[in-house]
């Protein structure tokens, strides 16, 4: 039997949230990049707007926090309803670059 890839096992996962280097290299839907942690970047806010609209908790039961949320956090944002506003106020300032 084939092994998994590591981005769908522990090993390939960031326990901070998303994805290791490992797990990045080892999708072959495409070339996965690394999170934008902060500024104007255009996918960031398109990654923040994704997320912020999934479904879903953000904590668990026993009040850990989700890989949702988790991941959230690793592109800068503190919560779903963080992420919308953040994504809004970026695309608002990059279209007002243009």
């Amino acid at each position: 039997m084939p092994k998994s890839p590591a981005w769908t096992l522990k090993e390939g996962k960031n326990p901070r949230g998303g994805l290791n280097a490992k797990g990045r290299a080892s999708y072959k839907g495409g070339t996965l990049k690394a999170p934008v942690k902060s500024g104007d970047n255009p996918r960031r806010a398109s990654f923040l707007a994704r997320m912020g609209n999934m479904p879903g908790p953000e904590r668990k039961p026993n009040g850990e926090p989700t890989r949702l949320l988790l991941s959230l956090q690793a592109w800068g944002a503190s919560s779903k309803s963080d992420a919308k506003a953040k994504a809004a106020a970026i695309s608002k300032r990059n279209k007002g670059k243009k």
